[in-house]
């Protein structure tokens, strides 16, 4: 097992990294405001199902073989921009609504968990910041597997519990935006685009 001398400021540092909204919490919040909670909730499912394949491929010792695939992780991001682009595009060109007297329309589930999860797999960052991150935390006089189990499962369980905050604030300010239809229209807009200009600045390491 990891010790709690590691194990305690390693939860400390991953609450600290994953306050700062980045692309996924940016388009989690746009899913929010266009579409209510439950499909915020459903982006984080995406965002933290990605999250859950690097940090397998981490744990499995993979990261060392990622020098190889550098140039399809530049195709992969800038494929993401583009997808967030014309979110946002379609975002601000959607028909005003007035939340309050307008019923509920159905919502594929399945493809805003896909939109989250092709995002977060999208920023390539995120894997190598486990890489660099990861054995930071771990005593190598014991056994790495476990403790990077350890770390991985920490992680995630911050990452999910900040991200459903943020979901959930976004739907907060959803019912107070529900008769401004142009403004909410241009929140949604403006949080795609974060999303896109937050993986455009993404920088390998």
């Amino acid at each position: 097992m990891i010790s709690l001398d590691l194990f305690l400021p390693f939860v400390a540092a991953s609450v600290a990294l994953m306050v700062i909204p980045g692309p996924n919490v940016a388009l989690i919040c746009a899913n929010s405001l266009a579409h209510g909670r439950r499909y915020g909730l459903v982006t984080v499912a995406g965002t933290s199902s990605a999250m859950v394949l690097q940090l397998v491929l981490v744990g499995a010792g993979l990261a060392s073989a990622l020098g190889a695939l550098g140039r399809w992780f530049e195709v992969i991001r800038w494929a993401g921009v583009a997808y967030l682009v014309v979110l946002a595009m379609v975002a601000l060109r959607q028909p005003v609504m007035d939340l309050t007297k307008t019923r509920p329309q159905a919502r594929s589930a399945r493809r805003i968990w896909l939109r989250g999860f092709l995002v977060s797999l999208a920023n390539p960052k995120t894997l190598l910041f486990y890489v660099a991150f990861f054995p930071q935390f771990i005593d190598p006089a014991r056994p790495a597997l476990s403790q990077t189990a350890a770390l991985a499962a920490a992680f995630l369980i911050v990452a999910v519990a900040l991200d459903s905050g943020w979901a959930l604030l976004a739907d907060r300010l959803r019912g107070v935006l529900a008769a401004r239809g142009r403004l909410r229209n241009r929140l949604t807009c403006g949080a795609y685009l974060a999303a896109g200009l937050g993986l455009a600045a993404v920088r390998r390491v």
